[in-house]
C-alpha cells in the first residue's frame, strides 16, 4: 500500500509537534532539556518516514523501541507526542495493530 496519505500525514503531524515543542523549550522528565532527544525523534521520523512512504507500512521493531525511549524521558505532562506516534501505528497497515 505505498503512497498512504494518513501514515504520510501521521508523521508529518508528529515532526511538526517535535518543532512546537522545541520552540517551547520542552524539558525532559529529569528537568533538562528535551531538545536533544527531540532532534533525535525528529531525524528518526524523517528517515522512518521515507521508508514508510515507500514500502506502505512502518518498522514494528522501530517502532517498539522509539516508544520505549520515548516514554523513557518524555514528561507525564507532555503526552502529546505519544498521541503523535500513536497515529502513526493506527494510519499504518493493519498487520502492524
Amino acid at each position: 500500500m505505498p503512497g498512504n496519505p494518513d501514515l504520510e500525514s501521521a508523521f508529518d503531524a508528529a515532526i511538526g509537534l517535535i518543532d512546537k515543542s522545541v520552540r517551547a523549550r520542552m524539558k525532559a522528565a529529569d528537568g533538562d532539556s528535551a531538545k536533544p532527544q527531540l532532534q533525535q525523534l525528529k531525524k528518526e521520523l524523517k528517515s522512518q518516514r521515507s521508508r514508510a512512504v515507500d514500502r506502505g507500512d512502518i518498522d514494528l521493531e522501530w517502532f517498539r523501541g522509539t516508544m520505549r525511549w520515548l516514554v523513557g524521558w518524555l514528561p507525564e505532562t507532555e503526552p502529546q507526542l505519544i498521541a503523535a506516534m500513536g497515529r502513526i501505528a493506527r494510519a499504518a497497515p493493519p498487520s502492524l495493530s
